[in-house]
């Protein structure tokens, strides 16, 4: 199994994405190649404590990187030899088995969307993140890649969510519902209603285990594997997940250390406290699959650290090994609105 890793993409490029690479190569066995400046991936492998470049690890040079300034819609055409271009294009060739980059969603999406190309069929790729729950994991999709969607759009990530379901995740039958504002089959708007309307055929013929509706709070507390969404509203709720999230590990921390008697017992339930920041620590997933791409493509978030790039890296290993490529295109049909 090789890796194409964005060495230049993220905030902390390319030092974290370079000790990234080389962690999942020793811990997971992967072959890696890092696109990108190679002199300055060069020092990176120095300071990450390796005198040269490890086995199983090479470097393709490419002199550009696409900036945050940069239009994320024509850079990958506009920077034809920066490091996020070159890495779409040799997955595209088959130089490789995967993309990772923590560089511009927008110009890694547009340029996966381009370059790559959907699979045939597919009428929008969606972004699928993996978000916790409090029964386990659930896939959001779509969370930001399609602010306007049409119903046969949310049809399409139904399934594409639930392949992924099935395929990475392990889920046998995996319960898919519609995010909604309610969770009777009349909430929400047009696009809404008759979405549930193509979801509710989908499933009275065995397509897809499709449960109806469910709120936002519900999802939280597991009631589904796959929740179905617009990308604006996919978007809110992931951000909000987030920032909760952050917020409650803050006063956590603020109250455990308010006085003796706390600071106690925080030492008590130490362990248990690294538990819960791990289940809610997005760098724990590492990365969002491009799901409906025709190739393996991996969006890390723009912060990540070392151990996030890891396990992005192990993220994009699994999503080539799960066969879910193959099962959107051998069921295409069915994910069209006649």
């Amino acid at each position: 199994m090789k890796i194409i890793v964005d060495a230049m993409g993220g905030d902390n490029a390319p030092q974290a994405v370079v000790q990234g690479a080389l962690e999942a190569r020793k811990a997971h066995g992967l072959d890696i190649i890092l696109v990108g400046r190679t002199e300055d991936i060069l020092r990176a492998v120095e300071a990450s404590g390796e005198k040269t470049l490890p086995a199983g690890v090479e470097i393709r040079d490419a002199a550009e990187v696409v900036e945050i300034s940069d239009d994320p819609a024509t850079a990958f055409k506009r920077k034809k030899n920066s490091s996020l271009t070159v890495g779409l294009q040799l997955v595209k060739e088959g130089a490789g088995d995967a993309f990772v980059s923590a560089g511009s969603t927008g110009a890694l999406l547009a340029g996966a969307t381009l370059l790559v190309k959907r699979i045939r069929g597919i009428r929008r790729a969606a972004m699928g993140p993996v978000v916790p729950t409090a029964e386990g994991r659930a896939v959001l999709c779509d969370c930001g890649a399609n602010a306007e969607c049409t119903p046969e759009y949310l049809l399409q990530f139904a399934y594409l969510g639930n392949y992924y379901a099935k395929r990475v995740m392990g889920l046998e039958r995996p319960r898919v519902g519609l995010l909604n504002i309610g969770a009777e089959s009349e909430k929400g708007d047009s696009l809404r209603q008759e979405t549930y309307a193509l979801l509710t055929k989908a499933g009275e013929a065995g397509r897809i285990h499709f449960i109806g509706n469910i709120e936002a709070n519900e999802a939280m507390l597991g009631g589904a594997d796959v929740l179905v969404a617009d990308g604006f509203t996919g978007n809110i709720m992931l951000k909000s997940l987030e920032g909760t999230a952050k917020f409650l590990l803050k006063e956590l921390k603020k109250m455990f250390y308010s006085s003796t008697k706390t600071k106690l017992a925080a030492g008590l339930i130490k362990g248990n406290l690294a538990d819960m920041k791990r289940i809610i620590d997005p760098g724990e997933v590492g990365g969002t699959a491009f799901l409906g791409i025709s190739k393996p493509v991996i969006k890390a978030h723009g912060s990540s650290d070392a151990r996030a790039i890891q396990n992005a890296i192990l993220r994009a290993a699994e999503y080539a090994q799960s066969g879910l490529i193959a099962d959107i295109e051998a069921n295409i049909e069915l994910m069209k609105v006649e």
